[in-house]
């Protein structure tokens, strides 16, 4: 099938790579010409563990290919994808303008029958004003011309996008036309061969679908995380806790480990945008509200705990960071934990020596040469000269390091671990004061 999709980041290039890697005539269109010249020449603009390889084999085996052109992409698909950014407005609502300037070039272009797809992240009623906006450019050329609006949610992690898109956990359509639903079982088929993955539903159902899920999985790190705060001032240990609670089927373990706050391009903007809707319908979500206010406390968790140690005073003090990434095997640092830790570090007259595996370009585009910050080469370059190691990303790398070098090279031997990657009685052996997230003891002690 021939498919266009618009936009090129994260959803948009995983999805038309996948496409294409399983034999559909795929056609990506971006604005940033920059960008579009990269991909033609091989060069990915961003991280996600094999992108790379598919989108390399699939453009040289011309079925994937990529374009500036908004006339050429509308022409070359029958289904058109829209994967572009909905970054969130000043008030915490999704802000449309990019998906609704894509509805109105398709639109412009149109000239035969199409399906306009909403993959991109949107509030509940937007399918209803792509099809206004398709609808008001094909009245404006005088033309009646079919087409379908459909919603198709993505459920992408980043740093496992790949493998989320060819084996889903469930493909999500909301649509009220069956020549549309026709296309896409053809589309998805591939994906779906073992067993019906394919959930169909009304468009505002499969709209909230996707705020709902996102909203649900940052409720159980909001509580796990509060819980942490609960457990330090009673003297009990989370992750026993955890432990414990996880293995009743009805919880289970996934997304209940505490840290210093979620991040990313998506929890935080679908939580805000699905409060803000709820305002809008004169509902006063208080449980997402709470969830957003606990994320919000967590990110500064680790900074209180550092200037505690140092009673204070942080002004000259050099803080070795491991990890700036939200999240391990990406390089996107929107929301990261990391950016509020060293923002508020900085305020205080602190430096940072950072090191990430991935995201250290990532953090030259968004600080630029800042006066206190040095980017290391390694993660062991970060720790000379530095007074204490603080970790806020839970690569696979940092989980088994040489702790005598640790103990031996900090000037103050204690650890902030912000994602709880380490037992604290190991770290004492190697004469480490350990200060994790809700781990109970040593939690409140100051330097000497």
């Amino acid at each position: 099938m021939k498919i266009t999709i618009f936009g090129t980041g994260y959803v948009g290039l995983v999805t038309g790579a996948c496409l294409a890697d399983v034999g559909h005539d795929v056609l990506c269109m971006d604005v940033d010409e920059g960008k579009i010249n990269k991909l033609k020449n091989g060069q990915i603009p961003i991280y996600e563990p094999g992108l790379e390889s598919i989108v390399k084999h699939t453009f040289e085996a011309g079925r994937l290919s990529f374009t500036t052109d908004v006339e050429e992409a509308v022409k070359h698909g029958t289904l058109q994808f829209i994967a572009v950014g909905t970054p969130p407005d000043e008030d915490g609502s999704a802000d449309l303008q990019y998906v609704l300037a894509v509805a109105k070039s398709i639109g412009q272009y149109m000239d035969e029958y199409k399906v306009v797809v909403d993959k991109s992240t949107v509030p509940v009623g937007t399918g209803d004003k792509v099809k206004a906006a398709v609808r008001a450019q094909l009245d404006k050329r005088g033309l009646e011309l079919a087409f379908d609006v459909v919603s198709n949610p993505e459920f992408l992690k980043e740093g496992a996008a790949i493998n989320d898109f060819m084996k889903p956990d469930r493909i999500v359509i909301g649509t009220d036309s069956e020549q549309a639903a026709d296309l896409l079982r053809e589309v998805y088929y591939p994906f779906n061969r073992n067993r019906d993955r394919m959930i169909f539903m009304d468009i505002r159902s499969a709209e909230l679908t996707k705020y709902a899920a996102n909203s649900m999985l940052a409720t159980k790190i909001s509580f796990m995380n509060e819980m942490s705060n609960l457990a330090e001032r009673l003297g009990a240990d989370i992750e026993a806790v955890r432990r414990g609670i996880g293995s009743d089927p009805r919880i289970g373990y996934h997304f209940i480990y505490p840290g210093c706050g979620y991040g990313g391009s998506c929890f935080p903007k679908d939580v805000q945008a699905l409060a803000r809707t709820a305002r809008d319908c004169d509902y006063d979500a208080k449980l997402l509200n709470a969830v957003e206010a606990v994320n919000y406390a967590q990110k500064h968790v680790l900074f209180d705990k550092i200037s505690h140690y140092f009673q204070g005073n942080l002004d000259g003090k050099v803080v070795a960071l491991w990890g700036l990434a939200f999240k391990p095997n990406t390089d996107d640092m929107r929301e990261a934990s990391s950016r509020t830790l060293m923002e508020s570090l900085w305020k205080a007259g602190a430096k940072v020596q950072a090191f990430d595996p991935e995201a250290m370009n990532e953090t030259q585009r968004i600080y630029g040469d800042h006066d206190s910050l040095i980017l290391c080469g390694t993660k062991e370059q970060a720790l000379k000269g530095a007074d204490v190691l603080v970790i806020c990303t839970e690569w696979k790398e940092f989980r088994s390091p040489d702790f005598d070098a640790i103990a031996g090279t900090l000037k103050q031997p204690a650890v902030f671990d912000g994602r709880n990657l380490y037992e604290p009685e190991m770290l004492e052996r190697y004469g480490l004061t350990y200060y994790a997230i809700g781990r109970g003891q040593n939690q409140f002690h100051s330097a000497g």
